[in-house]
């Protein structure tokens, strides 16, 4: 029974972001807040290890499913990745032929505006779990900077921090 309610919890944040980071805050909100399946440090955790693996970018799910279930919960957040694809297939033979109205493209601009709203809400929480220490804090305010005002890969900036991070971890202890 887990697992059914840890697909259908993952599929519904594979359905409302189209498996993007927009369905963090329905992850944390089902998963740590309503269920304790995970921790908010969990969460941050699986969602890190997920994003640094190679990929799809969401294919933290997997990894959010992995924590919370171990090998059958990987594998039925696979399946919660899965299943959107495989349903939207057909429909999107139908949905060609809308894209030009006004009104789906303004309703589309309407859906990015909340999804972009949803993930700073979830982002606060989130990041006050793992902005712990002043370097952390340095590091997401120079990796910010950087992401915005530069070019720079976002891999690079995420190798270089979790570089730093250790260099710093291997300095004070």
């Amino acid at each position: 029974m887990k697992l059914i309610v840890l697909y259908l919890l993952l599929l519904k944040a594979t359905l409302t972001s189209f498996s993007g980071l927009a369905g963090l805050p329905v992850l944390r909100d089902d998963m740590v807040l309503r269920h304790h399946m995970l921790t908010d440090r969990e969460l941050n955790q699986a969602v890190a290890i997920g994003r640094v693996t190679p990929g799809p970018k969401g294919s933290y799910i997997m990894s959010v499913g992995y924590y919370a279930g171990g090998v059958p919960g990987g594998f039925a957040a696979w399946l919660a990745l899965v299943t959107p694809a495989i349903l939207i297939i057909p429909m999107l033979s139908l949905a060609g032929r809308y894209t030009k109205d006004p009104r789906v493209q303004r309703t589309l601009r309407a859906v990015v505006l909340a999804s972009a709203g949803i993930s700073l809400s979830a982002t606060l929480p989130l990041g006050a779990d793992a902005l712990t220490s002043p370097l952390t804090w340095a590091l997401a305010i120079v990796s910010f900077g950087l992401l915005v005002f530069t070019k720079l890969d976002t891999t690079l900036v995420m190798l270089a921090s979790g570089l730093v991070s250790l260099a710093a971890f291997a300095l004070l202890n």
